[in-house]
């Protein structure tokens, strides 16, 4: 029964186990989950080990091993969203539907319960329905899903306009306002010669775009420099931080310019490869990029000695995450490749000379890319003279939150965060979180502080919160997703992260003392120093920030002088009380609760 449907899939894939997240998505994407028959055959056929499929089957939120639902809805839960009301969304859908939070309906119909961050913040609440997205919820849309739901129409005949996306393109400026002839850039880098190409990018002084901020050409120089049987070129499309989504916009508005850019790269260092590391939340991109993949082979900008290079051949792969923010970082996302759980490598060594298959590989942000045919068309000294000395070039900027024109802005590096509030349409701005989770708080007395690597550095987000919002519950919902999203693999994150969750769900339950706070500085100092990579590194900068910032949004919790714990036994038995109608004494632990619970 599934080899009919199954062996298809590996012959397209060359029954390559490194393939094993592609081929588990289509045979997912055809049965509905993974099913355990079908992993018998697969595993017959790889001639890998079941616990192999299954281990990574397990790692992804996006696979499932049991049956989610013929219906799978998925929340967006990041901050933003909140903001805008989805958690009362949720509840109402799961009332409509007579079905638990983060269960499967009786029946196997549908199954309702939240995920991070969707790229949806300029037009949220969102959802994602079996892979795809839906955005701008409303009590009305979700009553009509309901019903779509109730009479299992397939979701080929839901309105067309609610998977509408919308680009919300605010700002242009040389990158998304300057037209672009496809292959111009390449018979630029051709007339140059792959050094001098190289050279170009050092010249301009481009620097990652996706947060860390390593200079490209270097990067570049020293992957066509390490030996190795094949170079590879991998664009790293795994967006997951929340709050940004300029990747998405890049990809469905230009993407013949990324795909230019990962071209110019395979030209430099030497590779016929690169693989386009595209996020699960955005599947719905996946059919367009490969039709304008193919649109550039049939033109020559792919392929067999593109556009008449002799000997320069080079294509490109789109590969599909399944839901894992670990992925983002770069020896995460080239594990995924491989087929194998997205956990960080050890480094170094790193990608440049050991990365996809232990080969030279060159990871770079999907902006990044497309900057670099900038570059290429109009040389580096050109680029170098725009933005700040030490910051070269423009910067895509995701705005999100309590403005009223949220979208894609593009500035020179050095604008202040005061004029993109300002052009944004926010006012009474008491903070903007930059870089999303990971990044830096900015209060209102900071907001003359410049986007740029030498004062605040962003991989893009920008995401802005008005004096109504509570900063403590903004960071409250940050360390959750840093829990969530920790990949389990070194006891510092995985145990850390939790305990910081605990500690401020402790704080927002009127449990919180000076004890917890000193509590919180220690767990810092053990997940900077001892966590394997950047996501238990950062796990406490919400909570330190918005405290040293925000200082009464966190005092007004401390309702103990001296430690108090977590757990509450009278408290836990409120439930109890109010299903029986009693709250006299005798119901208590204690007499001076009586009143006290919630």
């Amino acid at each position: 029964m599934h080899s009919a449907y199954i062996d298809p899939i590996l012959e397209r894939y060359g029954h390559n186990p490194t393939k094993l997240m592609q081929i588990l998505r289509e045979m997912q994407e055809h049965f509905g989950y993974i099913h355990s028959d079908a992993i018998d055959h697969l595993v017959a056929r790889l001639g890998i080990l079941r616990t192999q499929v299954e281990s990574v089957a397990g790692f992804y939120e996006f696979f499932y091993l049991h049956p989610p639902g013929r219906y799978r809805i998925l929340f967006s839960d990041n901050i933003t969203d909140r903001m805008l009301g989805n958690m009362d969304l949720l509840e109402q859908m799961c009332r409509q539907l007579w079905i638990e939070h983060g269960k499967v309906s009786e029946d196997g119909l549908v199954s309702v319960d939240t995920t991070s961050c969707t790229g949806m913040c300029d037009q949220g609440p969102a959802l994602l329905v079996n892979g795809r997205t839906v955005t701008r919820l409303t009590m009305d849309r979700v009553e009509v899903i309901c019903e779509l739901v109730r009479n299992e129409i397939p979701l080929e005949q839901w309105p067309a306009e609610f998977f509408q996306v919308e680009e919300n393109i605010r700002r242009k400026d040389v990158l998304l306002g300057s037209e672009f002839q496809p292959g111009a850039a390449l018979r630029a880098a051709f007339a140059l010669g792959p050094q001098a190409l190289i050279d170009e990018v050092k010249t301009a002084n481009l620097r990652g775009r996706g947060g860390a901020g390593f200079t490209t050409g270097l990067k570049w120089e020293g992957c066509r420099n390490a030996p190795g049987q094949a170079h590879y070129v991998v664009c790293n499309a795994d967006e997951g931080e929340p709050g940004t989504f300029k990747d998405r916009v890049l990809l469905a508005s230009y993407a013949d310019r990324v795909f230019e850019g990962m071209t110019l790269c395979g030209y430099a260092i030497g590779a016929q490869l690169g693989m386009l590391y595209l996020r699960g939340e955005y599947r719905y991109l996946l059919e367009p990029l490969q039709a304008v993949l193919e649109n550039r082979r049939r033109a020559n900008l792919l392929g067999g000695n593109i556009l008449g290079q002799a000997g320069f051949d080079f294509d490109i792969e789109i590969h599909l995450g399944a839901g894992a923010y670990i992925c983002g970082e770069e020896s995460a996302l080239i594990e995924s490749l491989e087929g194998k759980r997205g956990t960080p490598r050890n480094r170094p060594p790193f990608p440049v000379t050991h990365g996809y298959l232990n080969q030279p590989t060159v990871v770079n942000n999907v902006e990044t890319f497309a900057a670099g045919t900038l570059i290429a068309e109009r040389g580096g000294a050109w680029y170098a003279g725009l933005g700040t000395g030490k910051s070269a070039g423009t910067k895509l900027l995701s705005v999100s939150g309590d403005c009223t024109q949220p979208g894609i802005y593009e500035y020179p590096f050095g604008v202040t965060v005061a004029q993109v509030l300002e052009d944004c349409g926010a006012v009474n701005s008491q903070a903007v979180q930059v870089s999303g989770p990971s990044g830096v708080c900015v209060s209102a007395a900071e907001f003359e502080r410049r986007i740029a690597f030498e004062d605040i550095p962003t991989a893009g987000a920008f995401m802005v919160f008005d004096h109504s919002r509570d900063m403590f519950e903004v960071a409250r919902n940050f360390v959750q997703f840093f829990a969530h999203e920790s990949c389990g693999f070194c006891t510092p994150c995985r145990v850390g992260t939790s305990l910081l969750r605990n500690l401020m769900d402790k704080l927002h339950n009127g449990h919180g003392s000076p004890y917890d706070f000193e509590e919180i500085k220690r767990l810092n100092v053990l997940l900077q120093s001892m966590s394997h990579c950047g996501l238990g590194h950062s796990a406490c900068n919400p909570v330190l920030d918005t405290i040293a910032k925000f200082g009464p949004a966190y005092e007004k919790r401390l309702q103990h002088r001296d430690f108090t714990p977590a757990f509450d036994l009278d408290w836990a038995l409120a439930p109890a009380r109010r299903s029986t109608g009693r709250d006299d004494s005798a119901a208590h632990l204690h007499d001076e609760a009586i009143g006290e619970q919630p």
